[in-house]
C-alpha cells in the first residue's frame, strides 16, 4: 500500500490555505465555470508532490492547450474511460520505485485522478470500480456538471430528472431527462473504501477539508470526492450565478453535503429549513420548460432523497421545505 500521507491541518478559513499556486490562471474554461476554482483549491491542498491523472473532458481540454498548460504539478492525460486504471498503475509504479530506491521511501507522492461525470459515472465506471476493488492508493475527484458538456451537452448518467440536454430535448412528448440521476457516491461507498464525500465549491472550507481527509487515508486505500460543478453552458444560466446556483443546490436538498468516513455517515452541512427546489430550478434554462406539476415531481424526488439521507444520519439533519 502507499505510504501514509502527511497529516495536514484542517482549514478554518480560506486565509489558512497555502499561498503557493499549482493551478494557474489563463485557462480556457468557460466564463462562470467553477471547475477552475475546484482545481485550484485541490492543488493547493495536495501541494507540489502531487500527480494529476486527468480523464478526457472539460478540464483536460481547457487547461492543456498545446503548447501551454495551467498545471505546475506532473499531469497525465488518460483516455475518457480509464482514469482509475491509469491512476492506479501510477500509484503502484511509485511503490515499486520506492522499493528499488529510485524514490526516497519517506517521500509523499499523492496520486489524484480527476474526471467529469461522463468519464466517471458512465464510460469510466468499470475502471473506477476496478481501482476501488484493488484498493489502489488514489484519491478520485469527480467534477460533476451533469452531462457530457465538452462534446455538446449530451445526457449522462448524472443528468437530473427532467433536465434538458441535446439528447433529452424538451417537447410535447419528451420533457427532458426521464431517468433519475445515478447515485455515484453511494455506488462507490458500496465498495467499502475508507472515505467517500460529496462537496460543493459554494462551501469551500467544507470542500477543502474533504480533499485533506481524502489524502490522509491513502495509506489504507482509495478515497472518492464527488464535487458538484455548475456549468453555465449546459445548465444555461448567467455566468455570474455559478456559486449562487451551487449554493442553492445544497440549500434545497438537491445536493446534500455528507461524508462516509470508515463507514460512519455524517452530514457536514445540516439545513434546518430547506428552500423549495423551484428556487434552484428557475435560474437554469435547462429546466425552463417545466410546468408547476413537473416541478412538484422534482420536489418529491428531492424530498425522498432527503428522507434517505436523514435515515442514514439517524436524525433529521436536513429539515422540511419552508417557503419564503
Amino acid at each position: 500500500m502507499a505510504e501514509q500521507a502527511k497529516k495536514l491541518p484542517r482549514i478554518k478559513s480560506l486565509f489558512d490555505l497555502p499561498r503557493d499556486e499549482y493551478f494557474l490562471s489563463g485557462h480556457g474554461l468557460c466564463a462562470g465555470c467553477t471547475a477552475g476554482t475546484i482545481m485550484r483549491m485541490l492543488t493547493k491542498v495536495a501541494g507540489k508532490d502531487a500527480i494529476i491523472v486527468n480523464a478526457t473532458g472539460c478540464v483536460e481540454v481547457s487547461t492543456t492547450r498545446y503548447p501551454y498548460s495551467n498545471w505546475l504539478v506532473p499531469w497525465f492525460h488518460s483516455a475518457f474511460e480509464n482514469a482509475g486504471a491509469s491512476a492506479g498503475g501510477i500509484a503502484r509504479a511509485i511503490e515499486v520505485m520506492k522499493r528499488k530506491g529510485m524514490i526516497p521511501k519517506d517521500k509523499q507522492v499523492k496520486v489524484i485522478a480527476v474526471g467529469g461525470d461522463g468519464g466517471t459515472v458512465d464510460i469510466g465506471l468499470q475502471s473506477l470500480s476496478g481501482m476501488l476493488e484493488r484498493r489502489d492508493p488514489v484519491m478520485y475527484v469527480l467534477y460533476d456538471n451533469e452531462a457530457y458538456m465538452n462534446t455538446g451537452i449530451q445526457r449522462s448518467g448524472a443528468t437530473p430528472f427532467h433536465a434538458w440536454t441535446t439528447t433529452t430535448p424538451a417537447g410535447k412528448v419528451w420533457r427532458g431527462e426521464w431517468r433519475t440521476k445515478k447515485d455515484i457516491a453511494m455506488i462507490v461507498a458500496a465498495h467499502r473504501i475508507p472515505y467517500v464525500a460529496t462537496a460543493n465549491p459554494a462551501y469551500p472550507q467544507d470542500m477543502i477539508n474533504k480533499f485533506i481527509r481524502g489524502l490522509e487515508v491513502l495509506d489504507e486505500g482509495p478515497s472518492f470526492i464527488h464535487v458538484l460543478m455548475a456549468c453555465t453552458t449546459g445548465w444555461r444560466f448567467d455566468p455570474a450565478l455559478g456559486i449562487t446556483i451551487s449554493r442553492l443546490a445544497t440549500e434545497t436538498g438537491v445536493f446534500p453535503l455528507y461524508e462516509i468516513d470508515h463507514g460512519n455517515f455524517r452530514v457536514t452541512f445540516p439545513i434546518a429549513k430547506r428552500k423549495p427546489v423551484s428556487e434552484y430550478l428557475k435560474l437554469q434554462g435547462r429546466f425552463a420548460h417545466l410546468t408547476p406539476a413537473e416541478i412538484e415531481e422534482v420536489q418529491k424526488l428531492v424530498d425522498e432523497r432527503v428522507a434517505e439521507i436523514n435515515k442514514l444520519a439517524g436524525k433529521e439533519v436536513i429539515g422540511p421545505v419552508v417557503k419564503s
